[in-house]
């Protein structure tokens, strides 16, 4: 195999980093912890719409979502926010049985509103005034403040091993929705090892294929049903419930990517584009749900993010532009009642006044101190912990947990 081979085959396969020691995190119980992120900034407000509101209608004359009771209409959460129909069969029931909160006025404080900037901004969970650390992602520290205490395994969900998980805490990585197409064979991984066998690089390298070969195991019963047409679903619903498995069976801390999230033309109301991709979406959420069974499910969190909202007023091609503040989706079997079923967080008004630089939602709700909060009830994180993972962020106490 030629070097330029090499390079080309390694960039596809899952590798894992050395475990992290830090201060022993307390024993999390079991807790599943699955970060989706929805690349491309999506359209918050017709996620969570703000049907009580008569300046969402003037703002969005082509692209709001109707009111509760009109055709195509927004699905009731409380007497001021509805939910997107397309999510009438999945997110719906889940939020009904209080195993779904939303939190809008959430994001980040970085005001670039670049793609790239605000996705690396929010992966890095580090300070906007401090000079950036591209080795260091905020899920890899958490993973390495719980492997302090006990042992936890992080996985990405992707080709490559996203910003979030770069870091000395062991990570894997692996796309799932192509398993049945290796990018590497067994006479390529064996000959890529014996390249590596006698290099510090070794250990890594098989390792990374040990964790390759596990999940392909894991799946392949899945993978052997659906050739005999036995399960129908296509899209992120598959890939969710693949994860659910592999999660349920051995990952602790997880992350996935799903784009196709920039709107900025014809994105349409309670049906169209978005409205797709929502329903697929949403067909994922409850997938991963499901699949992970009541037992591990009451143990899950999942946590649905974006690296920022779109402005508030459409645009003049039936779209939205690049945003500010939008909304977080909070999901798993054993919320709080006081958390489950509920719109959460600080809040502001729906009107031109309240708008950010009279274009966006403003952001009330700082991601770092939400995860904080939320890291905090779900592993029992001192606050020495907790600045590790968040450095110099007072967490914010949600109560989802």
């Amino acid at each position: 195999m030629q070097r330029r081979d090499l390079l080309k085959t390694l960039a596809a396969a899952p590798l894992a980093g050395v475990a992290g020691r830090l201060v022993a995190a307390p024993a999390a119980g079991g807790a599943k912890l699955l970060v989706v992120f929805l690349r491309g900034g999506y359209d918050s407000v017709n996620l969570l719409v703000p049907f009580a509101s008569p300046f969402y209608y003037e703002a969005r004359p082509r692209i709001a979502v109707a009111r509760p009771g009109e055709a195509n209409g927004a699905l009731p959460l409380d007497a001021r926010w509805g939910l997107h129909p397309a999510l009438a069969a999945t997110v719906m029931p889940l939020y009904a049985k209080g195993q779904a909160a939303f939190l809008p006025f959430a994001g980040t404080d970085d005001l670039s509103r670049s793609h790239f900037e605000t996705q690396d901004s929010i992966e890095l969970g580090q300070a906007l005034d401090h000079g950036r650390d591209y080795r260091s992602g905020f899920l890899n520290r958490l993973t390495a403040v719980l492997n302090g205490g006990a042992h936890a395994e992080a996985i990405a969900f992707t080709d490559r091993l996203p910003i979030s998980l770069r870091g000395d805490a062991r990570a894997a990585n692996m796309a799932l929705g192509a398993v049945g197409r290796q990018a590497i064979d067994e006479r390529q991984s064996k000959v890529i090892q014996a390249m590596y066998r006698d290099t510090p690089l070794g250990p890594t390298v098989a390792e990374g294929f040990e964790v390759r070969d596990e999940v392909l195991r894991a799946v392949k019963s899945e993978m052997d049903a659906a050739s005999r047409n036995a399960m129908t679903p296509r899209g992120f619903e598959l890939v969710a419930r693949r994860m659910a498995r592999l999660m349920r069976d051995r990952f602790d801390v997880g992350f996935v990517d799903v784009g196709g999230w920039d709107t900025h033309v014809g994105q349409g109301a309670g049906t169209g584009y978005l409205a797709n991709r929502l329903e697929e979406l949403g067909r994922g959420v409850a997938g991963f749900a499901q699949e992970m069974g009541d037992e591990s499910w009451h143990n899950a969190v999942v946590v649905v993010i974006s690296e920022f909202g779109r402005t508030f007023r459409e645009n003049g091609n039936g779209g939205t532009d690049h945003g500010h503040g939008t909304v977080y989706w909070v999901l798993g079997g054993g919320l709080a009642a006081q958390a489950g079923g509920h719109v959460l967080g600080e809040q502001a008004e729906i009107s031109q006044p309240a708008l950010f630089q009279n274009r966006d939602w403003p952001v009330l709700n700082e991601y770092r101190a939400v995860f904080g909060g939320l890291f905090r009830r779900m592993y029992g994180l001192a606050p020495a912990q907790l600045d590790r993972v968040f450095a110099g962020v007072a967490p914010k106490d949600l109560q989802l947990l």
